[in-house]
């Protein structure tokens, strides 16, 4: 079933929470609450991976650099393998930003969204 308000208005996006129609614009979804990773200075830019898979699979074989190709830095990804993870230090680095929020894709997007 498609979003009539969504196709026919070019101002309007599905919310990545509940998949709602809202405007562009909003931060926030009305219906549901859901940050849709817009601020005003910066356009949306998310990545389809998550906090949660990557967060386990980095606790357990992050000091081979597994979450790092799970997220598509094969090199960096090469690197902590050959390194197991720069000794420890660079996996609890890691570790720690997947955590807050702060780690970003291949591609340079934030992953921000838990599940």
């Amino acid at each position: 079933m498609t979003d009539v308000a969504v196709e026919t208005n070019p101002n309007m996006v599905f919310c990545r929470g509940c998949a709602k129609s809202i405007h562009t614009s909003a931060v926030a979804c009305p219906g549901c609450g859901a940050q849709q990773g817009i601020t005003p200075a910066a356009p949306f830019s998310a990545s389809a991976k998550r906090i949660m898979p990557m967060a386990i699979i980095c606790w357990f074989v992050g000091f081979l650099g597994v979450h790092r190709f799970y997220v598509g830095k094969v090199g960096t990804g090469l690197l902590m393998l050959f390194t197991f993870g720069g000794l420890g230090i660079w996996w609890l680095i890691d570790f720690i930003f997947i955590l807050c929020g702060n780690f970003t894709d291949g591609e340079g997007n934030k992953i921000d969204l838990w599940t």
